[in-house]
């Protein structure tokens, strides 16, 4: 039997095991957040070591007005390869990191759960586990079941809300990452990294290629953007409805998706008025569309079953089904001006 002769990546991920047992050899998440050494100082504060890589996303996906903060750790002398469509293409041993928290009624960062991403070199396959933040804060614990906690919030406009947060469980988590049966990033792709956080004078981007995190980027005017679903002033009611779209309902709407049956396909770059719904009768809503008839009426936003789903939060009638129990009441201000904009 052969000794031991895996060589220790990033924050020790493996155990040196003999190579002859393959059951032994595989890869396992850590039993806690802090086990990674991702962080320096407070866990809670997530300040990144160095080669933990921040990152925003130009139109973010919504989950009760949680609190978010997004990293990408890649093994020392590997980098991303640059794809103009779909996510980035991360390189073997890559963890995306994903956190939710919230912001309570004394306006403290409360954490609930962290998300991990990892591209296991053993089958080039994305693997996913949660992480529960404990109650005193201090730090996380792997959670594959889910949980429901009971939360009291304040929104983006300093609103309070109370509700019980749904930490999903793994499959879950698989539910929206799955496109063609293969797990998959959802938010990283060159769109939506394609702008300057934090008034930076250069794109995320931009910045990764200049640090040698990322290769094959091309000139900037080849970049796709997704558009700010916030900015009027720079993008349209429709471009940004569109983003809106993309980011919180496209990873289950297209082809391949989880709501693949539904024909509803809500893309960005979708261009068929059937696939985006206008006049289409819808496939499998059942009782969840409530009586009504078109997914989308052009001039009638009340009447279409899309504005109506986002407007609920009953089981079996909200959508997104995953991700939130509060309504987005900014999104579907906007959802609904894109539909009563649209050309009868």
């Amino acid at each position: 039997m052969r000794g031991p002769c895996l060589l220790i990546l990033l924050f020790a991920l493996f155990s040196c095991q003999p190579k002859s047992a393959e059951k032994d050899t595989a890869f396992r998440f850590k039993e806690k957040l802090s086990d990674y050494g991702f962080f320096t100082g407070a866990l809670k504060d997530l300040q990144p070591r160095k080669g933990v890589e921040h990152y925003e996303l130009t139109t973010p996906l919504f989950t009760d007005y949680a609190v978010k903060d997004r990293f990408i750790v890649v093994p020392p002398g590997t980098s991303i390869q640059y794809t103009d469509h779909g996510p980035l293409d991360f390189p073997d041993s890559t963890f995306i990191i994903k956190n939710f928290a919230y912001t309570n009624p004394s306006h403290q960062r409360i954490m609930i759960e962290t998300r991990l991403l990892f591209k296991d070199p053993a089958d080039k396959n994305w693997k996913v586990m949660n992480y529960l933040w404990q109650e005193d804060q201090q730090d996380a614990v792997r959670w594959i079941l889910g949980k429901k906690v009971p939360v009291t919030l304040l929104d983006d406009s300093g609103a309070q809300h109370s509700t019980t947060y749904q930490v999903p469980n793994t499959n879950d988590c698989k539910r929206c990452h799955i496109n063609n049966s293969v797990l998959t990033p959802i938010g990283p792709k060159a769109r939506n990294l394609n702008f300057a956080a934090n008034g930076a004078a250069a794109t995320q981007l931009e910045q990764w290629a200049a640090n040698g995190l990322l290769k094959g980027l091309p000139a900037p005017q080849q970049v796709p953007r997704l558009p700010d679903w916030k900015d009027s002033v720079h993008f349209t009611v429709s471009q940004r409805a569109r983003a809106y779209l993309d980011v919180n309902c496209a990873h289950c709407h297209t082809k391949g998706g989880d709501a693949y049956n539904t024909g509803l396909f809500l893309e960005y770059e979708q261009t068929d008025p059937n696939h985006l719904g206008i006049m289409k009768a819808p496939v499998s809503a059942g009782g969840g569309a409530g009586g009504l008839d078109i997914d989308v009426i052009p001039g009638d936003a009340i009447h279409s079953i899309l504005w109506y789903r986002m407007n609920s939060t009953e089981p079996g009638t909200a959508m997104p089904e995953l991700a939130r129990t509060l309504i987005h009441k900014e999104g579907v201000v906007l959802i609904g001006e894109w539909i009563r904009q649209m050309k009868k």
